[in-house]
């Protein structure tokens, strides 16, 4: 038994060819296809802490995130790559010459495209080559070629800590902007108790939002105005 026609099926392809002819977002473009939300950036070192990390990843793609994820060859150590790309759904870049997403000079194009770039954990030695501009790997070389806000999570022994020369490197990278995401206290990995402990990753998730949506929402504005 034959059907008579009932539109439906007009209507679909008229909806299609509508979608089709509409103008494209102006904030979708500008963000490259991403639909508002903020494209992450996350060093990886390595700290015990680093298993914090793929909660970290894991909350930032559920709230709308796009998070790519650097690692240092001691933050592998800790945390497979396997695993953070796993939550991330992007290549994880493992080194200077990692070539898995293309040349090296596309990696650097990377940190012109970002609204944060977060290190988590951030180690007192990191710390101290971002402080002075030591581009020995492909972290801290990355790190001097973004422009969008930077935000660390340092992890490390209540005596690194507390060292001055990891206050006065911390008191240095503040001065240039760095968002602080203070640790917290509790017992540490070398057995001590004080602070030095990374903050849990539901407070750097939420620090890391607060100033990746910011330059994010400047960013399509500037866009918009253009």
């Amino acid at each position: 038994m034959s059907r008579e026609p009932d539109g439906r099926d007009d209507l679909k392809v008229g909806e299609s060819k509508a979608r089709r002819d509409r103008p494209p977002d102006p904030a979708v473009a500008a963000s490259g296809g991403r639909r508002g939300g903020p494209r992450i950036v996350l060093g990886v070192t390595g700290g015990i802490a680093a298993y914090k990390a793929a909660e970290v990843v894991r909350s930032l793609v559920k709230a709308g995130a796009e998070v790519h994820v650097i690692m240092t060859t001691a933050g592998q150590r800790f945390i497979t790559p396997l695993t953070l790309q796993t939550l991330s759904g992007q290549p994880v870049i493992t080194g200077q010459w990692d070539l898995s997403r293309g040349a090296d000079v596309e990696h650097i194009s990377l940190a012109r495209e970002i609204d944060l770039f977060l290190v988590a954990p951030a180690t007192a030695d990191v710390l101290a080559r971002l402080a002075h501009g030591i581009a020995d790997d492909f972290l801290s070389t990355f790190y001097l070629a973004v422009t969008a806000p930077v935000a660390v999570a340092p992890a490390m022994n209540v005596w690194m800590w507390e060292h001055p020369a990891t206050q006065a490197n911390l008191a240095l990278l503040k001065s240039r902007g760095v968002h602080i995401i203070d640790p917290g206290v509790g017992d540490l990995a070398c057995g001590d108790e004080g602070i030095g402990r990374m903050a849990e990753p539901d407070g750097i998730v939420e620090a890391a939002l607060s100033v990746a949506k910011k330059k994010l929402r400047d960013r399509l504005k500037a866009a918009a105005s253009s």
